[in-house]
This record gives structure tokens, C-alpha cells and sequence, in this order.
């Protein structure tokens, strides 16, 4: 297996690696492409898959490792993990953990990998190698959260797409499925081209067979106050298995923030989900993954970053329900 860049950054690589909750206090597009799950209800975000994103607990992946993290996570009730690295504090195992025995706590734990964000980098340059990792978690889907191109120009993001296409056959040819999450950066129009929406150029322009898209719903909304003109929803229910997963972070509406948003979890904000979940409609399933942006020693004490996980999962929970 190719080898597998160690260090990453939120913005420009991958988002690190994340880490306990209250027991810790203490101690394809539309039709042809791909085929959908069923979904367990009416509702197309199933109850018995909600996941996380690492980043979210990267503080206590760091200082406890995937271990103690991945159990509590269990406990919770989070059944999917998106990673966002595969490293942990070398102090705890005396040298860095494998793929194989974090598969092994996955497996021990009986929680499933759904993904990966990786940075973009790594998909140009070590992607097979990437691909091989993905094998290994045993997870279906391999994405990044970086922009398809630090550029806003059409030209820009149609070569980008190009490069996307390749790198989804690749994937195919593997039997997984290629993402990219948004911020709210991919919804501004183009610089040289005002009517027109990046995201629209990179939808558009990648092929539905191949490559996917992760709906970071906060930042979509923050795409949507910062350059009006769409609804977040309607990608969703126009092209709904393009979208296998979704980022369900929330956010309190904030005048006087540039975003016109402050993240905050899940239940504590005023996005409004439930008319999101029923305008995106029911014709196929996609799992929802919690995150949290902000920095984990920021979040109320005790526990901490999952304090945060938990609550959450908690008010999900009861959003699906």
C-alpha cells in the first residue's frame, strides 16, 4: 500500500483527527448511476445510521486515542464513522496505530466506516493509495472537503471536475463511491462569469456515475445568506443519489456574523431542518453525519467535545424520530 501523508490541516488537507463523553467526565445521479438504499422510514436520513465526523472529537482521538474514543462513540449510539486522518498521540501505543487495528476497533465495537475526508492532494497524487486505506476500513465512500479549485473562474472549476471524473472511475473501478463536501465558498458565483454558481459548474460537469457529493447542510445555508438565489434542498431532491451523505451540523442565525451563522450543536440552533428533510423528499437514502467546525476545548465543560457528541446525537435522534 502506498504510504499515507500523516499530518493534515482542516482547510488545506484533510480535517484532523478527532477524540470523551459523559461517561469520560468522570474517567449517482438521478436514475442511472447508482442504485438506492432502501430507507427505514419515510424520512430519507435513516435513524439507525446517524454518524460522526471525527473532527468534531479530534482532541480526544489526539490525547485518548481511537480506542477509548471509538467505544464511547459506540455507547452513544453513533453507528457510522467518517475519519478525517488515521493518527493518534504515538504516546499511546508507543509508535503510530495501523489501519488493519483501527479496523479491528471498528469491527469490535460493531461500528461501520462511511468515509474519509482525505485532501485533495493526496487524491492527485496518491490515490490508489488512498483507495487501498479505504479497503482496508471497510468503508464505501472516499471524499475531501476541500473545493474543487482554489480558483473561482468556470474554466477553473470545469478542469477541476475533469480531474474529479478520473479520479470517481478510479474509485468505481475499486467498487467505492468518490465525495466532495462543500463549505460555503463552492456557492458563490464566478469571477468571471457573475450569473454563474460554482457549485452548478462542478454539478454540471462531473459525471454521476462517478463522483458524489456530501451536503454540508450548515454550509450550504451560509452559501445560501452569502449569495442568494438557491435553495439547498432542491440539489438534494433534484439529484438524490448523487447525495449518499450529508453533514448535519447546526447553526443560530447571527446579523451581525459574516456568515450569518454561529455553529453550535445540533438542537441548540435554528436551521431548519425538519422543512429540509421534507423538502428534499424520500426517493432515496442518505446517512446523516454530525460535525461540529469548532474547536473541541471551546465546547461546554463537562465533557467536552463529546459532551457535544452526545447531546447531539440526542437531539438527532429525536429530529428523526
Amino acid at each position: 500500500m502506498s504510504h499515507i501523508r500523516k499530518s493534515f490541516d482542516r482547510r488545506d488537507f484533510l480535517r484532523a483527527t478527532a477524540g470523551t463523553t459523559v461517561a469520560l467526565a468522570a474517567a449517482s445521479v438521478t436514475g442511472a448511476a447508482a442504485t438506492p438504499a432502501a430507507a427505514s422510514s419515510s424520512l430519507s436520513i435513516p435513524k439507525d445510521r446517524i454518524g460522526i465526523q471525527l473532527y468534531s472529537v479530534r482532541d480526544k482521538v489526539s490525547s485518548l486515542g481511537f480506542a477509548v474514543v471509538l467505544a464511547e462513540l459506540a455507547r452513544i449510539g453513533y453507528q457510522e464513522i467518517e475519519f478525517a486522518g488515521y493518527t493518534q498521540s504515538t504516546s499511546i501505543l508507543g509508535r503510530q496505530i495501523t489501519l488493519r487495528e483501527i479496523r479491528t476497533l471498528l469491527d469490535d465495537n460493531g461500528l461501520r466506516a462511511v468515509g474519509s475526508h482525505v485532501g485533495i492532494g493526496n487524491l492527485r497524487n496518491n490515490l490508489q493509495g488512498e483507495l487501498d486505506a479505504a479497503e482496508i476500513l471497510g468503508m464505501p465512500h472516499l471524499g475531501t472537503a476541500n473545493a474543487p479549485s482554489d480558483t473561482n473562474t468556470v474554466a477553473a472549476y470545469r478542469a477541476a471536475a475533469d480531474e474529479f471524473n478520473v479520479w470517481g472511475a478510479a474509485a468505481t473501478a475499486r467498487g467505492l463511491k468518490l465525495y466532495q463536501h462543500n463549505h460555503s465558498g463552492e456557492f458563490a458565483f464566478a469571477t468571471d462569469q457573475r450569473s454563474v454558481r460554482l457549485y452548478d459548474v462542478f454539478l454540471k460537469n462531473t459525471d454521476p456515475r462517478h463522483v458524489y457529493l456530501e451536503l454540508d447542510i450548515y454550509w450550504a445555508y451560509v452559501g445560501q445568506y452569502r449569495w442568494p438565489g438557491f435553495d439547498p434542498a432542491a440539489y438534494v431532491r433534484n439529484q438524490p443519489y448523487r447525495y449518499p451523505l450529508f453533514h448535519m451540523k447546526d447553526g443560530d442565525a447571527n446579523a451581525a456574523s459574516g456568515n450569518g451563522y454561529d455553529i453550535v450543536e445540533f438542537g441548540a440552533g435554528d436551521l431548519p431542518y425538519e422543512k429540509f428533510i421534507r423538502d428534499i423528499g424520500p426517493r432515496a437514502s442518505h446517512i446523516g453525519i454530525w460535525e461540529q467546525d469548532t474547536a473541541p476545548n471551546t465546547q461546554p465543560n463537562p465533557p467536552g467535545s463529546l459532551g457535544a457528541a452526545d447531546r447531539s446525537f440526542t437531539a438527532i435522534k429525536g429530529l428523526l424520530d
